[in-house]
């Protein structure tokens, strides 16, 4: 089946691979995006169309939504103001928008919808992130639709705000104090994610089915920011393990500088759970988990091929 699919949040870490995967396939791909700008790399593919709108202004999905064979939303944001259960950027980007794609599909009789959640989503969850998670996914799950639920669990690769952001800290500081050190993570590769999506498009045993995507290794955070320390610099930074007082603190810190932060408190409460799963979502798709250590230590080095190309761009963007 040649498909016409609307994607949102394309532009971001995760859909800067599925776009490519997807026109490989030759379907014909409408990116809809706030700014044009953001999805300057897919210009030249000729079956992708970039749509400059607002997803939350009136009209805008049921427009787009219209002759689409199936919607995919990668929309997602890793900080809010404070709020329960959640904060109103994660009421309006993980919550409110489903409600909203919900809408427009069934006005436009379209009736396949996949969305990427995250690993430990939980409505009872000790985060804001992980509750607003949840609370999108009641939405999606009560739709009627034929959809698809993805929950990755921390996504590594090339562009990632993950291990780039330690392997940046590595090469500043000589220690690098840490609370959360023993929280336990499952990092998935983004080129896994990114196949696992345009697997399950055509599949009809995945509909009404969700998927906990996974890599093969488990690690501790301590480990993975001396991975990341060690291939951005060569040798391994000491962790000093914070309290969890202290970590609140160092993490309010950082949200009182300009950007988003590198750690806010939310973000912090999440590691108090462990984000790993039990389950082979990647396996029951067709696809063989990709370990961590060779593709980071590539990318953290700034030896992966993206890296070079991502650091091109930046230096050419104006």
């Amino acid at each position: 089946m040649t498909h016409n699919i609307l994607l949102i949040g394309a532009t971001g870490f995760i859909g800067q691979h599925v776009v490519p995967k997807l026109a490989q396939l030759n379907c014909r791909i409408s990116i809809l995006t706030r700014r044009a700008d953001r999805a300057r790399n897919f210009i030249t593919l000729p079956t992708v169309e970039v749509i400059e709108a607002d997803a939350n202004t009136d009209g805008v999905l049921q427009q787009a939504v219209k002759d689409k064979t199936a919607v995919i939303n990668l929309a997602g944001i890793l900080h809010s103001r404070k709020g329960w259960p959640y904060g109103p950027d994660f009421a309006k980007v993980h919550v409110a928008l489903p409600e909203k794609i919900i809408a427009a599909m069934h006005t436009a009789k379209v009736s396949r919808l996949l969305h990427v959640s995250a690993l430990g989503a939980c409505s009872e969850g000790l985060s804001m992130y992980s509750r607003s998670k949840a609370a999108g996914e009641a939405v999606i799950k009560a739709s009627g639709l034929q959809w698809t639920i993805f929950q990755p669990s921390v996504v590594f690769g090339p562009e990632d705000h993950f291990l780039n952001v330690f392997a940046r800290l590595a090469k500043y500081f000589p220690v690098l104090a840490l609370a959360g050190s023993n929280a336990r993570l499952q990092p998935v590769y983004v080129e896994d994610v990114a196949q696992a999506i345009v697997q399950a498009l055509d599949q009809p045993h995945t509909f009404r089915k969700t998927f906990e995507l996974a890599g093969p290794h488990i690690y501790t955070l301590k480990e993975l920011v001396q991975i990341s320390s060690l291939a951005a610099t060569g040798s391994l930074r000491p962790i000093l393990p914070l309290p969890w007082s202290i970590g609140k603190l160092q993490a309010l810190f950082f949200e009182c500088l300009p950007g988003n932060p590198l750690m806010s408190r939310d973000n912090l409460d999440s590691l108090k759970t462990d984000n790993i799963s039990g389950l082979q979502g990647l396996q029951s798709l067709g696809i063989t988990p990709t370990a961590l250590e060779p593709i980071a230590a590539q990318y953290l080095a700034g030896k992966h091929p993206r890296s070079h190309y991502d650091a091109y761009r930046i230096k050419h963007r104006n």
